[in-house]
């Protein structure tokens, strides 16, 4: 068991240093926002045109990554939503429990199928060297990989979730 502990707290490492990365995705993303809007209304007074679909959609695959790369983060944190009221009156072994049949009979499986169908999608993308239709459009092959990356993590972060649920089942059989 103590080879799985250790596995959980790498994958818990590995999944904060994402996240404290996408604190930069998202003043990336405030930045493309504000250069979009001052462009867009500092261009209409002006006559010209300084905004452009390159930078919206900059600011769209921005918001994707936090998205795709942020899940992870906030299962780690324990950011998503639950139903607060009932969880809150289990004991730990419950709660631990409810965990790790979240983890194994739910999320694991939903994320080994969303890396199932979305691996022929990215692969598709990469061999066409899909690009946006939009005039000025960036490519999106990149931005789809993120998808497999993404639910990687979420996977991996279900795992560790599982672990320590399990940890804390076997503490309170001992």
């Amino acid at each position: 068991m103590q080879y799985l502990v250790v596995l959980s707290r790498t994958i818990d490492r590995a999944n904060w240093l994402v996240g404290q990365g996408l604190r930069w995705i998202a003043l990336v993303l405030v930045v493309l926002g504000v250069v979009n809007v001052v462009g867009r209304y500092l261009g209409a007074q002006l006559g010209m045109q300084l905004s452009s679909n390159s930078l919206l959609e900059a600011q769209i695959q921005a918001f994707n990554v936090m998205f795709l790369l942020g899940g992870a983060y906030l299962l780690l944190e324990n950011g998503h939503i639950r139903v607060d009221v009932l969880h809150s009156k289990f004991s730990a072994h419950t709660k631990a429990w409810i965990d790790f049949l979240g983890s194994v009979l739910l999320l694991i499986p939903f994320c080994l199928l969303m890396l199932g169908y979305s691996f022929d999608y990215v692969l598709r993308a990469w061999q066409r060297l899909e690009v946006s239709p939009n005039p000025g459009g960036l490519p999106l092959y990149p931005i789809k990989t993120v998808l497999l990356i993404g639910f990687t993590l979420l996977l991996l972060q279900g795992v560790s979730q599982a672990i320590k649920a399990a940890a804390v089942i076997r503490q309170g059989r001992q």
